[in-house]
């Protein structure tokens, strides 16, 4: 069986305005300066207790805590405010279809919630393309590689057959601690140099470009 998981944020989707929004309102609530949205890409993929500790490094754990819960929330209005927009990339869904029909099977691995990403996928009518979903509500922080063992285990696939796809050096490292081939995207939040120097085997630039990586 060959299995590409894709990252979602920077991946799939352009969550970037809507994570910087939340984490503005996360860090407002309890009284604190909002990071640069600098900082806020390059964590863009972690867990939020590990991307807080990233952001607010000089916060008690108490403090670390209550801006998890604050983004949880703020996040979680404005989905409920229709304010999430996420945008699928340009010709992603394309490329989601040329694999199915080539016979890949398809997962995802994500710092997003369980519910988050379904929401993600649903509204993009992208819920029957997956059939791994992989969430930090169930495993450890990338870069640990167990969202891509528990991927691999779920489509009864082998490393050699599995690819990572994804934005970040975190999901580059994830891909190398779980023996698998990784693949950068340019579009994303990190830069080339990024997920070159974090073990990508390459970048692509365009999902097309992806696609004919993956023939």
């Amino acid at each position: 069986m060959r299995l590409a998981v894709f990252d979602c944020d920077g991946t799939l989707v352009d969550g970037q305005h809507d994570i910087a929004m939340a984490m503005d309102e996360a860090f407002a609530a309890l009284g604190l300066n909002s990071p640069s949205r600098l900082s806020v890409r390059r964590i863009v993929g972690l867990s939020l207790p590990q991307a807080m500790r990233k952001l607010a490094p000089t916060q008690t754990p108490e403090i670390q805590t209550a801006l998890v819960e604050a983004y949880k929330n703020a996040y979680r209005q404005a989905r409920i405010e229709g304010r999430i927009g996420e945008p699928l990339f340009r010709g992603i869904r394309e490329v989601l279809d040329g694999l199915r029909a080539d016979g890949w099977d398809l997962g995802v691995a994500t710092g997003k919630s369980d519910r988050g990403l379904a929401y993600c996928l649903a509204t993009h009518g992208l819920s029957d393309h997956f059939i791994t979903l992989q969430t930090a509500d169930r495993h450890p922080s990338k870069p640990h590689p167990s969202m891509l063992t528990q991927a691999m285990d779920d489509a009864m696939a082998q490393a050699q057959d599995c690819v990572m796809i994804g934005d970040t050096s975190y999901d580059m490292a994830m891909a190398r601690a779980a023996g698998v081939r990784a693949i950068g995207v340019a579009w994303g939040y990190h830069t080339t140099s990024d997920l070159l120097a974090a073990g990508a085997d390459c970048v692509v630039t365009t999902p097309a470009h992806l696609q004919e990586a993956l023939s």
